[in-house]
């Protein structure tokens, strides 16, 4: 239910699939990466206690995202840092992705609605870059 997507030894993406159930709290990411995600199940009564989290400051190199796929069917094209083509993932309602590292793009293989939670603040023009692929995907 939760598959690890992997180059040279190094995470790119983590995608947790519809049907995944966590038996308690479970923390996705590694704890050096700037965007943490993790799943809770708690019985019927559990509580939270109130709580605000402390202003902390954090130095962000690299951003990262997760994807929650809400409703149709997506793929993702995985690349290495290098701009080459590694694989491909179909992604449906209900599945969540984590992408950690490396290039990736898209492509709507259904009208589809996707929620985007990332580090910011994103900065247009700076963030990102966009390139041609070494190996082009069909």
């Amino acid at each position: 239910m939760i598959e690890k997507i992997t180059h040279n030894g190094n995470i790119i993406a983590l995608i947790i699939r519809k049907g995944y159930k966590p038996e308690a709290l479970n923390f996705f990411s590694l704890n050096d990466y700037p965007l943490q995600l993790g799943a809770m199940s708690r019985p019927k009564g559990y509580q939270i206690m109130p709580h605000m989290h402390k202003p902390i400051k954090r130095v962000t190199t690299h951003a990262q995202e997760v994807l929650v796929i809400k409703s149709g069917q997506v793929r993702i094209d995985f690349y290495s840092l290098k701009r080459v083509f590694l694989r491909s993932r179909k992604l449906n309602a209900g599945d969540i992705i984590f992408i950690a590292g490396a290039g990736h793009a898209f492509k709507f293989i259904t009208k589809a609605v996707i929620f985007e939670i990332k580090n910011g603040p994103y900065l247009q023009g700076v963030d990102k870059v966009n390139f041609t692929p070494k190996v082009r995907v069909k």
